[in-house]
């Protein structure tokens, strides 16, 4: 064991033995000398031979290995370790003014060790009125050297001049002293909370957006067209004279009594010349007497903003679509060469479309057609109905603004006023 220990230890080793056998020795003199004394207290010498055999006690024990000296210094030394601060360790806090907060120091020690809190260079007062020291000691059974000590600093509300210093754990014994700190701050703003709020907010502002335009779409435009009428202009380079060119069928032998005739010569000027203000060509009514059908048509479709197509369900008003150099004029300067909208009217339901021409198809196809619903000869012609919304929807700007009152069709253009008013039936726009 010597070889295993420092000269210092050695040394003291040998001090610490020397002591002891001295201070044995002076008690077993002493211990000899009273149990010979008499009755009157009377002290006796000690014989020779009761010493020797004291001392040779004393020189067996000097004898025993130091193992257990040592031993019992090294554990002396283990004893008086330094306290551990298990939390905190140096860190930050963040804290909202005027919360309750709770600060918690762990100390791995004995119950002996010194552990409190400081702050701004002095002790937490007793009676502190905002701060308040609570401590729990909780024992380790296995090894007592080694126990938890907790340190809890209560602060009722967190002020302001909490967050100048830290507030700081400090442990000590005779060993020496650790401390650990706990700076408080102001919260880190969080941006990513508000970022999807605002991200949200806007995914369901436009998702509604956007459903309340496809369903109100034909109102919205209307209503924007009305409103800020003084502000649209209508483009200088435009160099058109009409607004619409009015593609019909013929019906032979019925005169102008059909309902094509009706809507055509009647209906389409009454409401959307005479209310909304639109400038219509009608093959039939602005055409001179005379006039080569080609030429018309291929004059006046070029100076038109929108072609007008009247759709009938007859079987032989087909026929006229893909037949008549008109049709094939007007579905030229429209599709292909001058880019004009072209706009269908069905007057009647039509079941199918397969006896159209392929460019009627197409158009169907990709926009839809607005159905007129009820009699030509008895319905009320508002331009606040649906119908002519949609034909309005489709139709340039106006050239006026419409009327404030819904303007009717004049009795003259009304045969009987009195009969039911009929009902719409509407086809989506594509």
């Amino acid at each position: 064991m010597d070889g295993q220990l420092s000269s210092d230890a050695v040394v003291v080793l040998r001090v610490v033995e020397r002591d002891l056998f001295n201070q044995i020795a002076r008690e077993v003199v002493t211990r000899l000398r009273r149990e010979g004394a008499g009755l009157r207290g009377e002290r006796r010498a000690v014989g020779p031979a009761e010493i020797r055999a004291a001392l040779g006690s004393l020189l067996s024990l000097r004898a025993a290995p130091r193992t257990r000296t040592s031993s019992f210094l090294l554990q002396m030394k283990a004893r008086n370790t330094r306290p551990e601060i298990v939390h905190p360790a140096n860190e930050t806090l963040e804290v909202v003014l005027g919360s309750w907060l709770q600060l918690i120091c762990n100390v791995t020690g004995q119950s002996r060790n010194f552990v409190y809190w400081r702050w701004n260079g002095s002790a937490i007062k007793e009676y502190e009125p905002v701060m308040m020291e609570e401590f729990t000691y909780v024992q380790n059974p296995v090894n007592r050297r080694r126990s938890t000590i907790i340190a809890q600093l209560n602060i009722i509300v967190v002020e302001s001049k909490f967050l100048l210093h830290p507030f700081i754990c400090l442990t000590k014994n005779a060993e020496g002293k650790s401390t650990a700190y706990i700076q408080l701050i102001h919260p880190v703003p969080d941006f990513q909370t508000p970022t999807i709020g605002i991200f949200v907010m806007l995914t369901l502002v436009i998702t509604c957006s956007v459903f309340i335009y496809k369903v109100f779409k034909v109102d919205i435009v209307l209503w924007y067209r009305d409103s800020f009428y003084g502000f649209l202009r209508r483009k200088a380079s435009d160099r058109k004279t009409y607004d619409a060119y009015i593609l019909c069928p013929t019906t032979p032998g019925e005169g102008s009594t059909s309902n094509s005739d009706i809507f055509v010569f009647k209906v389409l000027p009454e409401v959307l010349e005479k209310q909304c203000g639109y400038k219509l060509f009608i093959c039939g009514r602005d055409d001179f007497v005379g006039e080569s059908i080609v030429e018309v048509a291929n004059e006046n479709i070029k100076k038109s903003r929108r072609l007008i197509i009247i759709l009938v369900q007859e079987v032989s008003g087909f026929r006229w679509l893909g037949n008549s150099s008109e049709e094939q004029i007007a579905m030229y300067n429209a599709l292909i060469q001058e880019g004009i909208k072209v706009v269908l009217l069905e007057l009647e339901k039509i079941p199918d479309y397969e006896k159209m021409p392929e460019s009627i198809k197409f158009i169907k196809q990709k926009q839809g057609a607005i159905r007129w619903s009820g009699d030509i000869r008895v319905g009320s012609q508002s331009t606040n109905s649906r119908f002519w919304k949609k034909v309005r929807y489709h139709m340039p700007v106006q050239r006026q603004p419409p009327s404030a009152k819904d303007q009717l069709l004049s009795p003259a253009t009304q045969p009987d006023s009195k009969e039911k008013q009929p009902l719409e039936i509407h086809v989506p726009l594509g």
